[in-house]
């Protein structure tokens, strides 16, 4: 893909580039105001000193009141006009690019040809890091928005090009032309490379054995050396499992993320973002696997961190992300823990928020009928990535979309699994009322036959069993129970009380209150 802008800038058809940036009158690619010549000088000579602090202040705040202030409904401007400002450095240069395709992407409406040339320029950059020589430090922030933007610029292509009915006969010509543009193939490609040139994998595995110290200093090299390569091959674990997860891959997804311990601290928390995506989708993959336990146990993690930590992020850029996730994985949450219930691995805080939250509808969803199918199909629809279909449309059969057929398909295959779980709900019931009852008094109760309630009590204990992560059985049930003799027997998982959470949540209850009250001024 190296020569697709070349290819592109010799096509007949009219640029649709161009024609973009003319509906935004005044707008002149051409044209670098002071405080940008001033930006773009700066972060150069940060590049080069290898100045982590002062290049993070830029990206993470300079750029962003650059762009609010200058640049709100426009792009910034061209690679060729700041070029000659930065000593035309071919790098920095793919770095500029790379942040103005984001920019672009977040503020305005992308053109296809547009989206052709920001993957032309991955494709660029990525190949300078696996085989040029990078003798840079970049803050993990923006090694992570990389590797996050990479993602979701894939996505959101697939997202485009599967809706093909309305699609111009120019749109299709280009389509076609440029059928290498975000393949799946090549996005999974770099990844994977990325993965395997920085040797990772086995950085963490040394770490172990404490060899190397690469969590202990955030991945920064300060030896003089650079963290490009490998913090990207880090995140980019993270980007294969947010992948495989849009293909409906949740196994190699998992499978993907396994070098990373996310029980423990590591470069994945030192950027939120980067954090949230990756429970998110660890969660989201073991709640699909049905491995609830594992899903519950990291969606609390994190929910409560965000809950502490909010505050500290309310100017970032990143804060209405943070907030969204932080909802759908609530919802998720209330999914798991409505398939499996857990309460005891859900921290006080966590388990307030989320009865204000659904607890109503949680309380719906334990019934088996119509509205609690419906409530599982609602949060799931809410919560779920935005699936893709990687594949390249058929062009000469009759143009229709089909960008929502992967999440019909997903969608599908989770309400089958609830179905399924549904059923068992009354045997749970009834077990949690006994601790030994006759297998036919049990099938009275529940208006079926020995021979059938034989068969749902296997189903349960099927269902409340997965398979984790090292591929032995464990079990997600609250309630176990054996039979003997036609005599089931009841085996409950008693929570224990956590005493100090609630006093905790008193004593700032109370604070609160008095606060409110030396506020009261008494005539």
């Amino acid at each position: 893909m190296a020569s697709a802008t070349a290819a592109a800038a010799a096509y007949d058809y009219e640029d649709v580039a161009v024609a973009g940036a003319a509906q935004d009158l005044g707008y002149d690619p051409n044209f670098v105001p002071d405080s940008v010549k001033s930006f773009v000088v700066h972060m150069y000579r940060h590049i080069r000193e290898k100045n982590v602090y002062e290049i993070h202040q830029m990206y993470e705040t300079s750029f962003q009141t650059l762009s609010d202030r200058l640049f709100k409904d426009s792009p910034w401007p061209s690679v060729d006009a700041v070029a000659q400002y930065v000593e035309n450095d071919h790098v920095f240069c793919l770095l500029y690019k790379e942040m103005w395709y984001r920019h672009l992407y977040a503020r305005l409406s992308p053109t296809l040809k547009q989206r052709i040339d920001s993957w032309d320029n991955y494709c660029n950059l990525f190949q300078v890091v696996l085989h040029g020589v990078v003798n840079m430090q970049l803050p993990n922030q923006w090694l992570w928005d990389m590797v996050d933007e990479f993602v979701y610029q894939f996505q959101s292509f697939c997202q485009y090009r599967a809706k093909m009915k309305n699609k111009t006969e120019q749109e299709i010509a280009l389509l076609r032309q440029f059928d290498q543009a975000w393949n799946v193939f090549g996005v999974l490609n770099f990844l994977q490379a990325l993965v395997e040139k920085s040797t990772i994998v086995q950085i963490l595995e040394q770490e172990k054995e404490g060899l190397e110290q690469f969590t202990a200093t955030d991945g920064y090299d300060y030896s003089g050396g650079s963290n490009v390569l490998k913090v990207l091959g880090y995140f980019s674990m993270v980007g294969l499992l947010r992948v495989h997860c849009l293909l409906g891959d949740y196994q190699t997804g998992l499978k993907c993320l396994q070098p990373i311990d996310i029980s423990q601290q590591g470069v994945y928390t030192s950027v939120i973002g980067s954090h949230i995506a990756t429970i998110y989708h660890y969660g989201f993959a073991s709640l699909m696997l049905r491995r609830y336990v594992d899903g519950i146990r990291e969606f609390n993690k994190i929910l409560s961190y965000i809950y502490k930590t909010k505050q500290y992020h309310q100017r970032s850029p990143q804060y209405e992300q943070i907030l969204k996730k932080n909802e759908q994985m609530y919802a998720l949450l209330a999914i798991c823990l409505s398939l499996c219930p857990q309460v005891k691995l859900v921290e006080e805080i966590v388990n307030s928020q989320l009865r204000e939250k659904y607890g109503d509808k949680m309380i719906k969803m334990q019934k088996y009928d119509d509205e609690a199918f419906a409530l599982y199909d609602e949060l799931f629809s809410y919560a779920c990535p935005k699936f893709i279909t990687p594949s390249v449309p058929s062009y000469d059969e009759p143009l229709v979309n089909y960008n929502q057929d992967a999440y019909r398909l997903q969608l599908k295959l989770f309400l089958y699994e609830v179905k399924q779980q549904q059923l068992l709900s009354g045997v749970r019931t009834f077990l949690k009322l006994y601790s030994t009852i006759s297998l036919e008094k049990l099938a009275n109760y529940m208006e079926v036959d020995v021979p059938t309630l034989r068969t749902i009590l296997m189903t349960y204990k099927h269902k409340t069993h997965a398979v984790d992560a090292d591929g032995k059985i464990t079990s997600n049930a609250d309630i176990d129970f054996y039979i003997v003799d036609d005599m089931v027997h009841v085996v409950e998982s008693k929570p224990s009380k956590r005493y100090g959470d609630y006093f905790l949540r008193q004593i700032v209850k109370l604070e609160g209150m008095i606060n409110e009250l030396d506020r009261v001024k008494l005539e």
